[in-house]
């Protein structure tokens, strides 16, 4: 697992920032797809790929435990879709 601190060394390491400024700079691009999201804009980052917000509707599911049925709630998630350059990466 990579953490936001990880890659914020990575950064300040390949750049020479300081780590509080790569930091800083992370948070930030994590911050615009989270605003964008919120607004319901897709954000598209070139070579990465697209993040954009999907609409589940309720549905009903069964409790594990006891096999009784629940409903569940419709939610707005957050997908991402890798770029073909990332999945030509992935799959080598």
């Amino acid at each position: 697992m990579t953490t936001t601190n990880e890659i914020a060394d990575k950064i300040a390491a390949d750049n020479g920032l300081t780590k509080v400024q790569a930091k800083g700079i992370v948070e930030a691009v994590f911050k615009a797809v989270v605003d964008a999201a919120v607004a319901g804009a897709e954000t598209s980052i070139a070579g990465f790929g697209k993040f954009k917000v999907k609409a589940t509707p309720e549905r009903e599911g069964r409790n594990p435990s006891t096999g009784e049925k629940v409903k569940i709630a419709a939610a707005n998630k957050l997908s991402f879709t890798p770029a073909k350059a990332v999945k030509d990466t992935l799959n080598k």
